[in-house]
């Protein structure tokens, strides 16, 4: 549609507004197809960087859910609701596979949204709790997450899990406030390395010398969080989990031998938000190096 250039809002189409299902078969899912990608807000933007530089070839949509953003302190429900529906309106693109770039969403959601859609290939967030157990020296693992993340049934099993088989302590800290800097651009300001510090200090307190980036965002303050580690006299490493993502994601298309073949003109990055559009146009020049237009979705089901 020519709504969805030039950055005009657009409208769900009336068939959307009932459970999509597009994508019931696995014969329509195919190859040319895009994939859809979404985040609370523009954190995912740390998952797409990997999946743009793993599979180039790749047309990819984003959606930044800005408008309802964040994520981290609302109650499970609601998240499945606003993930189903944003689900919904990527399908009307038709898309071959959905990453739920938001680790709040993935442990609330993943599961709906699998039922949803049988067929549809999804890839989740998870914090890195395997492969931090596996690097720490000290035996202590220190995890950023969001509220609902570090609440969530899932993230409780997973930690009991890796626990239960290995000799790691976790160290769980709750980041209320930090996506809503990064969210507004605010990388390196002072009020963002103040929350920074105040979330990693009782980490590094414990000895902590491996830190999960349990949430998406976080990514784009892992300058801070090294300065404030360097300050304390700690060396620590970062777990971000992008990558894997983006590697799980090449494998499902591989497998299921839906690559996009490689063409003469570069594949496009689409982008939509339920918030402001130039605030997330500035995200993908500021974060990425990119100049993409984003449309605004005005009608986006429950949760508006």
């Amino acid at each position: 549609s020519s709504d969805l250039k030039n950055g005009k809002s657009v409208s769900l189409p009336p068939s959307v507004t009932s459970p999509s299902r597009l994508a019931n078969t696995s014969t329509s899912l195919t190859s040319n197809a895009p994939i859809g990608v979404f985040d609370s807000g523009m954190g995912g933007l740390s998952v797409l960087r990997h999946v743009h530089a793993l599979l180039p070839a790749e047309e990819l949509l984003y959606f930044a859910d800005s408008g309802f953003a964040p994520y981290g302190e609302k109650p499970e429900s609601v998240i499945v609701e606003r993930v189903l529906s944003i689900a919904e309106f990527l399908q009307t693109f038709h898309v071959k596979a959905m990453v739920v770039a938001c680790n709040t969403a993935t442990a609330a959601a993943i599961s709906a949204l699998r039922s949803q859609y049988p067929y549809m290939h999804v890839v989740g967030v998870e914090p890195g709790l395997k492969p931090a157990a596996a690097i720490t020296k000290s035996g202590v693992v220190g995890v950023l997450a969001t509220t609902s993340t570090l609440t969530s049934e899932k993230f409780q099993k997973l930690q009991q899990h890796i626990t239960e088989s290995v000799q790691v302590k976790f160290i769980t800290q709750a980041c209320n406030g930090l996506v809503d800097q990064i969210e507004k651009g605010e990388l390196n300001s002072r009020a963002t390395a103040e929350l920074v510090e105040r979330y990693l200090t009782p980490l590094l307190k414990h000895h902590a010398d491996t830190i999960v980036l349990g949430c998406t965002h976080y990514p784009f303050v892992q300058s801070l969080i090294e300065h404030v580690a360097n300050v304390a006299g700690r060396r620590i490493i970062q777990v971000d989990t992008g990558e894997p993502v983006a590697r799980q994601l090449q494998r499902l298309l591989t497998q299921h031998a839906l690559l996009r073949e490689p063409s003469a003109t570069p594949a496009r990055i689409q982008a939509f938000t339920s918030g402001s559009r130039s605030t997330r146009e500035n995200a993908f020049h500021q974060l990425l190096g990119l100049s993409v237009s984003v449309a605004s979705v005005e009608a986006l089901g429950p949760g508006t």
